[in-house]
């Protein structure tokens, strides 16, 4: 049976010491889906949006949002993180928003956590000013696409959404 990283030798609850990791650039990709209607991607899309600028409000939001990860998920290391990226693109034809999010730093524990926490609070950011518009919008299929650095090296999913 595999010894669990989060449960010290008591079978209490235990943040993982990488001390002695190696500092590597490591870097993270997520990426998400957020579907809403073509009445409220136009109002996107033309920034007619009562609350103001949609997509730069939910881009900062995201960042934001990696840079607090270690305040939002139990037991995640503060990491001094020297590049958030989150990108937004309108997709018409699938009724969508697509948000990707990367997430990088020279440390010694990976970003996976930043970038996905990126992306779901971008699309919460998204539903909350559109949600006035559209309250049936969906998020979905938030995922690590790609991550690189550490001892596992480059590892990229086999069958993105």
């Amino acid at each position: 049976m595999n010894q669990l990283t989060h449960v010290d030798a008591k079978g209490q609850i235990n943040m993982v010491d990488v001390s002695e990791k190696a500092i590597t650039t490591r870097t993270a990709v997520a990426q998400g889906f957020i579907y809403m209607s073509n009445e409220t991607l136009a109002q996107v899309v033309e920034h007619t949006n009562k609350k103001g600028d949609v997509l730069t409000t939910a881009k900062i939001a995201g960042i934001m949002a990696a840079k607090k990860c270690s305040d939002l998920i139990p037991l995640c290391h503060p990491l001094a993180l020297s590049k958030v990226d989150v990108d937004t693109q309108v997709d018409i034809d699938n009724g969508r928003i697509i948000i990707k999010a990367l997430c990088r730093l020279n440390g010694n524990t990976g970003v996976e956590m930043e970038a996905l926490t990126a992306v779901s609070v971008t699309a919460l950011t998204l539903f909350d000013m559109c949600k006035a518009s559209d309250p049936a919008m969906t998020i979905s299929d938030i995922q690590v696409l790609e991550k690189q650095g550490g001892k596992t090296g480059h590892w990229q999913h086999s069958e993105p959404k």
